[in-house]
C-alpha cells in the first residue's frame, strides 16, 4: 500500500468520524428538544404556574428556555387577569341585578296599590306617585352609571383634553355641595392656592371625578363630620385631594374600592349607599386624562382620595 492509499484511508476515517460525531450530536440535540417539549406540555396541561427547568450546557437552548419562561409568565398573568375580570363581571352582574330589582320591586308594589284602590285619597295617591318617581329615578341613575362605565371601558367616550385652571374647577365643585354639607353639619377645609394652576384635562370629566369623590366622602365619612379639598402643585403634575375623618377603609378593603359595584359590606343601607360605580368611573376618567388615582386611609384620622393630572407651566 503506497502513501497515497494510506492518506486516502486516513481521510475516509476522519470523515467517517466527523459524520458519526455529527449524527450523535444530532440525536442528542433531538433528545434535548424532546425533553424540553415534554416538560412544556406538562406545564401547559397540568401546572400552569411551573417554570421550564432543564439543565443543559447549550447556550442557545438556555436562551430559548428563558424566552419560553417569559411567555409562560405572560400567559399566567393574562390568565389571572382574565379570571379576575370574569369574577368581577359575574359579581357586577349579580350586584346590579340586585340593586335594580330593589327599586323596581318597590315601583311595582306602589303601582299595584294605586291600581287596586281606585278610591284612594288624593294625598295618599300623591305620596305613592312621589315614591314611584324617586325609585324610578334611582333605577335610571344606576342604569346610566353602568352605561357610562361600559363606554369608558370600551374606549367609546370622547374626552378631549385642554388647558384648564384647576383651582376654579375645585372651588366650583365644592360650592355645589355647600348646602348639603351645611345641612349635615360638616366642617369644610379648603386649601387651594390663590394663584392660577393649570393642568391638562377635561372640564366635564374633572367635575364628574370631584363630584364622585366629594359625594363618597360625605356618604362614608359622615361620622367625622369633616371634609377637606386640597390642591397641590408638584414639579410635573397637579394633585387634587378629597379627604375626610370618618371611619375610613381598612387596608384589606383598599384595593377593592375601585372595583365595579364594590361597596363596603356595612354600607348596604340604601340611605348611605351609592351604586358602587362612582369610584370606578372616577378612576377610569382620571386614567383617560393620563392621570393616576390613589387612596390612603387611617380610620378616624384621615382618608384621602387623590388624583393627579399633567401640569402645564405656560
Amino acid at each position: 500500500m503506497n502513501i497515497e492509499n494510506i492518506f486516502e484511508w486516513i481521510v475516509v476515517l476522519m470523515m467517517s468520524g466527523v459524520i458519526l460525531w455529527l449524527w450523535r450530536e444530532r440525536v442528542a440535540y433531538k433528545r434535548k428538544i424532546k425533553n424540553v417539549r415534554t416538560l412544556l406540555e406538562r406545564i401547559v396541561t397540568v401546572n400552569h404556574a411551573e417554570k421550564l427547568l432543564y439543565v443543559t450546557s447549550d447556550v442557545e437552548l438556555q436562551r430559548l428556555m428563558t424566552e419560553i419562561n417569559r411567555l409562560l409568565d405572560l400567559n399566567l398573568r393574562v390568565s389571572a387577569d382574565y379570571n379576575r375580570s370574569q369574577i368581577a363581571m359575574r359579581k357586577m352582574i349579580s350586584n346590579i341585578s340586585h340593586d335594580l330589582k330593589t327599586p323596581l320591586t318597590v315601583v311595582l308594589g306602589y303601582a299595584e296599590m294605586l291600581d287596586g284602590d281606585p278610591d284612594m285619597l288624593p294625598e295618599e295617591r300623591m305620596k305613592l306617585l312621589s315614591r314611584i318617581h324617586q325609585k324610578t329615578s334611582e333605577a335610571i341613575e344606576l342604569i346610566g352609571s353602568f352605561f357610562n362605565l361600559a363606554k369608558l371601558e370600551a374606549n367609546d367616550t370622547d374626552i378631549p383634553l385642554t388647558r384648564l385652571e384647576i383651582g376654579e374647577l375645585c372651588r366650583r365643585s365644592i360650592l355645589e355641595f355647600y348646602d348639603l354639607l351645611t345641612a349635615q353639619g360638616f366642617t369644610v377645609h379648603i386649601d387651594i392656592p390663590e394663584h392660577p394652576i393649570h393642568a391638562l384635562g377635561n372640564e366635564g370629566a374633572i367635575g364628574r371625578v370631584l363630584s364622585n369623590l366629594i359625594s363618597n366622602a360625605i356618604r362614608y365619612g359622615a361620622e367625622g363630620r369633616t371634609l377637606g379639598l386640597r390642591l397641590l402643585e408638584q414639579q410635573d403634575t397637579v394633585r387634587i385631594e378629597v379627604w375626610d375623618r370618618g371611619k375610613g377603609i381598612q387596608e384589606p378593603e383598599q384595593d377593592k374600592v375601585f372595583e365595579r359595584m364594590y361597596t363596603l359590606e356595612d354600607s348596604r343601607n340604601k340611605t348611605i349607599q351609592g351604586s358602587g360605580l362612582g369610584l370606578t368611573i372616577a378612576k377610569r376618567l382620571v386614567e383617560c386624562m393620563s392621570g393616576e388615582m390613589q387612596l390612603t386611609s387611617k380610620p378616624y384620622e384621615q382618608t384621602v382620595f387623590s388624583f393627579t393630572l399633567k401640569k402645564i407651566n405656560y
